[in-house]
């Protein structure tokens, strides 16, 4: 068994096909080939293609095949570090007799039966909030002949994470630090390992690319291409997801204000928008300074917005089933976020419609998206660049400031916006219009099809646009 594992220790891959009888992928074997000799190892990849995999294989082999071991593992946070790479120690090992024995699997710690004290792999969390010397602690207290650092989803991490783990280096006898990641973001360790430190970096990149022939096989090449042929081979997500690629710099901003500028320039016919679904977005003011807001738009024209200000939930709900009624509107969406929409909601039903409330936080239809928010912001500027008609002149002013000055990132693999307290400061007001726009996105509607009415009332008659809910 001593000669198995000094093998296993110089051949990580043929470490893989004795212990879990499963042969690599040609990208995966490129890896556990040059692990045994590379101190650091990166692997910017696309999305799916085997990457936590790879890494718990090393973990293994490093257990296994090094006297008294230890190993740190972190994530871009604790549900994902137990969820994924944890996870999957705990599935490779159970393919594995051998392993079974010699180790023992727990929520925090695999440890050999025979030297849990001094041979061990530990997983380490780091908080959001804390500060740069908080952080430097997260795989920091390693002492041993043999250390190795493991960071998945390393697209995400903080710079300060990986400080410990590079000066543990310098004082083992043989140390690593793997990490993996989407290419998700353009600052902290995996972007640095691909870019201003790649000489110090063993960096494997791994694409989907239907048309490459070293593309990632895990991935279907099928949802590859209905990938770039709904979005684009250029677009942020395709670019992450499907080509491993970091997103160019100017993307990080949803849509730049000459775009919105030259759709306020447009002018559709009524009869090209005639058999469209006319949709009210209604977004609730939560401060005194805020306005409530409602935003009708029907299929490529949005029309001006109604503002108002230091109303309560009685006063804007009648505001709203006036224009519902005087515009004969098919849906309507509210801002439902945090229960500021309640009593617009509440009294809308009392007056016989049936409004949905949409939570901004909420999730998102399109996976792509991290919450509701992100992808009806997202379908907006869609629309606009599909040919969407804005307001004319100062009717959208507020509206393209926050939407040209709204940046997105990524979480994880999915997309996400900067919070709206940030959209807020850098403006100097908050950006209800916005808000308020990309509600008439929330879903899918059909004209005609009569969502906004109360079930077994019928369709509400004019009579409601007698009551003036502004009135003093």
């Amino acid at each position: 068994m001593k000669e198995a594992f000094e093998k296993w220790k110089d051949d990580p891959t043929r470490f893989v096909r004795n212990v879990f009888g499963v042969r690599p992928d040609p990208w995966q074997n490129d890896v556990l080939r040059a692990f045994p000799k590379a101190p650091r190892l990166a692997m910017k990849a696309c999305k799916g293609p085997g990457k936590t995999t790879v890494m718990a294989w090393l973990a293994w082999n490093f257990l296994l095949t090094r006297d008294d071991p230890k190993i740190a593992a972190t994530s871009i946070s604790g549900d994902n570090l137990s969820d994924n790479l944890w996870a999957e120690m705990a599935k490779w090992q159970a393919r594995s007799p051998l392993l079974t024995a010699m180790f023992e699997w727990t929520k925090t710690r695999i440890f050999s039966r025979e030297r849990p004290e001094t041979w061990w792999m530990s997983a380490r969390t780091w908080a959001r909030t804390a500060d740069k010397a908080r952080l430097g602690q997260t795989l920091a207290g390693l002492h041993s002949d043999y250390i190795l650092f493991i960071l998945d989803e390393s697209g995400g991490i903080p710079d300060a994470v990986m400080a410990s783990a590079e000066a543990a280096l310098s004082s083992c006898v043989e140390g690593h630090i793997v990490q993996a990641g989407n290419p998700t973001h353009l600052d902290g360790p995996l972007w640095r390992a691909c870019t201003s430190e790649r000489r110090l970096w063993h960096v494997t990149e791994i694409s989907a690319d239907p048309d490459d022939p070293k593309r990632a096989t895990r991935v279907k090449a099928a949802w590859a291409r209905e990938q770039i042929e709904k979005y684009g081979r250029d677009n942020p997500w395709v670019l992450v997801n499907v080509f491993g690629r970091f997103p160019p710099a100017s993307l990080d901003t949803l849509i730049g204000p000459d775009e919105c500028r030259a759709a306020t320039t447009r002018a559709w016919r009524p009869e090209d928008i005639a058999g469209a679904a006319r949709i009210l977005g209604v977004d609730v003011a939560r401060f005194g300074d805020d306005a409530s807001v409602i935003f009708p738009r029907q299929g490529l024209v949005a029309f001006p917005p109604l503002r108002f200000r230091n109303i309560d939930g009685t006063q804007g709900a009648g505001a709203v089933a006036r224009k519902w009624a005087d515009w004969g509107a098919d849906a309507c969406f509210v801002d439902d976020t945090g229960g500021f929409g309640g009593s617009w909601i509440d009294n809308l039903r009392r007056l016989g419609r049936a409004p949905i409330g949409i939570p901004f936080s909420g999730r998102a239809n399109d996976p792509r998206y991290d919450n509701k928010r992100t992808e009806m912001y997202f379908e907006a500027v869609d629309w606009i660049r599909r040919g969407g008609q804005l307001p004319p002149g100062g009717a959208s002013h507020e509206l393209i400031a926050a939407l040209s000055q709204t940046t997105y990132s990524f979480r994880g693999d999915r997309l996400l916006l900067e919070p709206k307290e940030q959209v807020k400061a850098r403006l100097g007001y908050s950006p209800d219009d916005a808000d308020a726009f990309v509600l008439t996105f929330a879903q899918p509607v059909t004209a005609g099809a009569g969502y906004g009415y109360g079930t077994g009332r019928g369709r509400p008659g004019r009579a409601l646009t007698e009551y003036d809910p502004l009135a003093g």
